[in-house]
């Protein structure tokens, strides 16, 4: 069984910088791919970064040249520089093994509890 704890997020000012981290316990080498999502208020969740032990690493659209996802182990990250106010939203670490990767049943996909990251001035 794994479970993920993500840091504490906070208040930012524009253009600053936070970094997230997400610490997984138990059976953290079975994760395959670890990724950030976000949900703003009255918003759908969205992905903003993942990385599998494959070597794969994605980001959003919005985010790129802005934010960057590491792994070490058991622990995620999401260094976020040049924040802008668009980037408020609670911010979900999900932690998935090959399985659910691929889309194919069985295996886990596992959330965070969640953490809070506002940028205002």
């Amino acid at each position: 069984q794994v479970t993920l704890v993500e840091s504490e997020g906070g208040l930012v000012q524009p253009g600053g910088s936070l970094r997230l981290s997400c610490s997984a316990s138990g059976s953290w080498f079975s994760i395959y791919a670890m990724a950030w999502y976000r949900q703003a208020p009255g918003e759908s969740r969205e992905l903003v970064a993942e990385t599998t032990t494959g070597g794969v690493i994605n980001y959003a659209d919005s985010v790129k040249g802005r934010f960057s996802i590491s792994r070490d182990k058991s622990i995620v990250y999401l260094q976020m520089n040049a924040v802008k106010p668009e980037d408020t939203a609670v911010y979900y670490c999900n932690a998935r093994d090959f399985n659910q990767w691929m889309g194919d049943p069985g295996g886990f996909n596992l959330w965070g509890q969640g953490t809070q990251v506002t940028v205002s001035s």
